[in-house]
């Protein structure tokens, strides 16, 4: 039967510039990378934080969380590298997939943390800042599948199909769900909740991060239930359908309790940022920061009842007159 309209996958997933190959899955990732510091960046600096902060922290995050997400991948699926008729030497070809968004998070966090202390930053107001640009990186990032025909779901003949036409690695041409773009779609959404949950609530102190975490992990499960890619199974569930209900639970148990221990949101994000307020005009310096209400209010001092700008000399013949 043939399928009047379906999503088509590219023929191959790299062009060749001369000698060098351009891969479609390595530019998803770093398309999603720039999304995730310029969006990072912004909000940090409507925080309170210098311009640039995000970026130098994310210079630490990224590697940490490239290799995490690798690590993650070969450790699940270890038999697609380290199996009788393998090449182990496949489990550092990054570019031909494999990342494992939880250990992208987790080694990812840790490089943020050391890059954060060696600045004095503290780690959750950094976290809040970057959320939606991850969820946004990940939307992204997932047409890298699409480039690769991996990991789509069961067969259908829906209208969106996607059909693969590779045969490699035992796949077997048709017209399947497009799970990576449902997650694509489903990530758009989690960042979208995000920063609209942060204006309306005034999240702080991680709380924007976990939210993220938890929305993000609600839409893995079903989409990881759709797909018919080969993963280690317990209890009738995929291993991400634990991990994803596993993390959920501990993003929920972090949200609860962080806002009865700390409420509210963090004062300052960036010890230090408000120095350079001088070189601004008006009340928020050139870094988007905003004026101390004390040098606000020694500044409104100055000014006399008429409008004008008291005289100290002035002030200081008047007081002896009275003494």
């Amino acid at each position: 039967m043939e399928e009047l309209a379906y999503i088509p996958s590219p023929s191959r997933g790299v062009l060749y510039l001369g000698p060098i190959p351009l891969r479609g899955y390595a530019f998803c990732i770093i398309i999603g990378v720039f999304v995730a510091v310029w969006l990072g960046n912004k909000r940090w600096v409507a925080r309170g934080g210098r311009t640039g902060t995000v970026a130098d922290i994310a210079v630490w995050a990224v590697p940490f969380g490239l290799v995490g997400g690798r690590l993650y991948h070969v450790i699940t699926d270890y038999e697609l590298y380290f199996s009788q008729g393998r090449d182990w030497v496949d489990a550092f070809k990054v570019w031909e997939g494999g990342l494992g968004i939880w250990g992208a998070i987790a080694l990812g966090a840790l490089g943020a943390w050391i890059a954060c202390r060696r600045r004095g930053i503290p780690l959750p107001a950094y976290a809040d800042a970057v959320a939606p640009g991850i969820a946004f990186a990940q939307a992204i990032g997932r047409w890298g599948n699409w480039f690769n025909q991996e990991l789509y779901g069961r067969e259908t003949h829906v209208p969106w199909a996607l059909h693969i036409t590779s045969s490699t690695d035992g796949r077997v041409p048709g017209y399947y769900h497009p799970t990576f773009l449902y997650e694509s779609l489903w990530c758009i959404g989690v960042a979208v909740l995000v920063m609209w949950a942060d204006r309306r609530f005034q999240l702080g102190h991680g709380r924007v991060f976990a939210l993220y975490v938890a929305a993000y992990c609600v839409g893995r499960a079903w989409i990881e239930y759709m797909r018919v890619d080969d993963a280690h199974h317990f209890l009738g569930l995929r291993l991400n359908d634990w991990t994803a209900l596993f993390v959920f639970m501990l993003a929920m148990a972090y949200m609860i309790f962080s806002s009865r221990i700390r409420p509210g949101r963090e004062a300052v994000v960036e010890p230090g940022a408000s120095d350079g307020e001088a070189e601004g005009d008006g009340p928020a310096g050139k870094d988007g920061t905003f004026k101390d209400a004390e040098v606000e209010h020694e500044d409104a001092d100055a000014i006399d009842d008429d409008g004008g700008v008291k005289d100290e000399a002035t002030d200081g013949a008047e007081s002896a007159k009275k003494s």
